[in-house]
Order: C-alpha cells, then structure tokens, then sequence
C-alpha cells in the first residue's frame, strides 16, 4: 500500500545524517554593551538543534488548534515509542522511541492504521526545520497534544537519535490489542516487556479520554455516536467519553459506571475495573484527577524515552534552550487533511 506521501514504496521521510552539530560560542561585551563573538569552542553534538525544536512547538500549538489532531499525535508518539523490548540490549533492534515508524513498512502494520495522516501533517514542520529529528518530533507532537487538551506538562527530554534504515523498523505485534482472550495477561505481556508497571500500564490507559476508534482501522466501535457525528474533524467513529478532546479523569469515571452505550469500552478498558492490580489504581484516578495528572506525566515521560539513544548521552530539556526571536508564523490551515483524529 502506497504512502501517499509522494514517496516511492521502501523509501522514507528522514534526512540523510542523525544528528547535526551546533558550536558552542563564547562571548564578551564592547565598550557599547553589545555582545561580540571571541572565539567558538569545542564543537559539541546534539541530535536536535534546541531551538528549532521550541519553534517547532510554537507551529505544533498551531497545528492543533486548527486540526484538532491531539489524539492522532498522541497515538504517533506512543506507537513509535510502544515497540521497545528491554531483552533487546543493541539500538535500534531494541525498538522503541527512535523515529521507525516513519518508514512505510512500519507505517503498514495493522495496529498504526490511520498514522499516515499524521505523518502528512507533521511533514511540512520538519521540512521548516530540518536540524531536529522524527525520533524527537514525534515525542515532541505527543507531549504538546496532551498538554493543549488540558492534561499535565509532561517533563521531556530531547536529543533522540533516528533509527537511519527501514531494516531497523521492528517485527509487527509489539503493540497492545485491544480484545486479547485474556485482557489482563495481555497488557502486562506487552507492558512488562517494555519494563512498565501495572500503575503505569492504567495511567497510561488514562490518555483513551482523549480521541475515537473507528471500526474501518481498528474493528472496534460504532461508525457514529452522538458525540462524535459532527466531528470536529471528519465525524464519526465511537469516542471513549463524551468530551473526546479534553483531557481529564473522565475516562475511568465512564468505564467504571458503563451507563452510556454510546461511549466505547474495550475489553482492556474493563479490565483495569476487574483485574485487582489495577483497580486499585483505576479506582484512585476516577475520584482523584490531580494523582491521575501526576501519575500520567510521569508514565507518558517514561514511554517517551524507552529504546531512545540520545545525543548528548543524558538529553536535554526545551526549558534549558535559549530564547530566541518568533519564527515566521505556521498556517495550519494550508495543511488541513479532513479526518484523522483517532485513537486505537
């Protein structure tokens, strides 16, 4: 199946090189109090330049307010970050959060139906700033989506190195399905292998308040709800809770108390109300948004991170990233794609 991104079948998005270098200048004032460069230092490797990285936020805040995309940006982020197995100790075999699922034979696998779409938006933000890379772009996506629906800030780090081939993209079947013969089983096989616990496997869960499942890509859900036939975006497919594009506890309320048909739950949705490992947790999120915020940001970093090779070796946090002046203002409006927000 062709990407549709104007890109022959087996080739790909990236650039070239994984990382670019930045040199790290000195300076000393004039006797007229503006600053002169002296010298340039040791040049020093990053594998995303930091400030194109904050612009590239600034267009993503964009991008979302107009698309309304937060869920297909967060199920990118998490898909590509999802494959990491722990026994696995080279990189990129390991898999994990290492820009793969911009290859087209990753982007085939059943389970990231759909994720094109967001490949297409994200396209014409990295053509604008080149020295970041997928790897980082795709957490960077994710984490901003949450962030614009409402949910916690969620401490990241930056400078993931790309996975350079399509033979590094791994096997299909890393991620989670949604209707396994034993829910429970399943997602602690699928979690476990990425070194996650049951507490982060529900706060995880959590982030289903947010988008819809569409039975034409995943076979799970109605083609249309009450809540989600005037979309945004193109309408259609069932949503997890009502405001589907707010992020908040509502999730574990509405898959506790099951009241509303039209409101999906999967079987690995009920499950964390079932199995007493975690329900314990799924209990204390639906009645404590504040520990499900807090909870959430710290398992949505960690997924962030797995499989990652970062250069420098320790990453480095926008928050540390010198101010610079407004790039040229994003019109997301130029790159509208009709129907992509989703979630599996």
């Amino acid at each position: 199946m062709a990407m549709a991104l104007g890109f022959a079948a087996g080739s790909s998005l990236t650039l070239q090189h994984n990382f670019t270098r930045f040199p790290k200048i000195s300076t000393s004032r004039s006797s007229r109090g503006r600053c002169r460069v002296r010298y340039v230092s040791t040049v020093t490797c990053f594998a995303s330049d930091p400030q194109q990285l904050k612009q590239a936020r600034q267009d993503l805040n964009d991008l979302i307010k107009t698309t309304r995309c937060n869920p297909l940006l967060i199920r990118l982020g998490w898909h590509d970050a999802g494959t990491y197995d722990k026994n696995i100790q080279e990189w990129p075999t390991c898999g994990g959060a290492n820009g793969s699922l911009r290859f087209e034979i990753e982007l085939n696998h059943k389970a990231n139906a759909g994720l094109v779409n967001a490949l297409k938006l994200l396209r014409p933000i990295k053509d604008k700033y080149p020295n970041i890379t997928y790897a980082d772009l795709f957490q960077l996506a994710s984490a901003t989506a949450i962030e614009d629906a409402g949910g916690p800030g969620i401490p990241m780090k930056y400078g993931r190195l790309d996975a350079p081939r399509p033979e590094d993209c791994p096997p299909e079947g890393k991620l989670p399905d949604a209707g396994p013969p034993s829910p429970a089983a399943h997602l602690r096989d699928v979690f476990y292998r990425m070194g996650l616990t049951d507490k982060e496997i529900v706060a995880l869960s959590g982030a289903h308040t947010l988008g819809r499942s569409r039975p034409d890509r995943s076979g799970w859900g109605k083609p249309e709800t009450k809540y989600t036939k005037d979309g945004p975006g193109a309408p259609g497919g069932q949503s997890w809770t009502v405001e589907w594009l707010k992020f908040d506890n509502s999730y574990f309320k509405d898959i506790k108390e099951q009241r509303d048909q039209d409101l999906l739950v999967l079987p690995t949705d009920a499950v964390l109300f079932e199995d007493p490992g975690f329900k314990v947790y799924a209990e204390k999120y639906a009645v404590d948004q504040d520990v499900f915020f807090k909870d959430y940001a710290e398992a949505h970093a960690k997924l962030s991170n797995l499989g990652a090779k970062f250069d420098p070796v320790d990453g480095f946090s926008l928050a540390d990233a010198p101010e610079t002046p407004a790039p040229e203002k994003f019109v997301a409006t130029k790159y509208s794609y009709g129907a992509t927000e989703d979630k599996a």
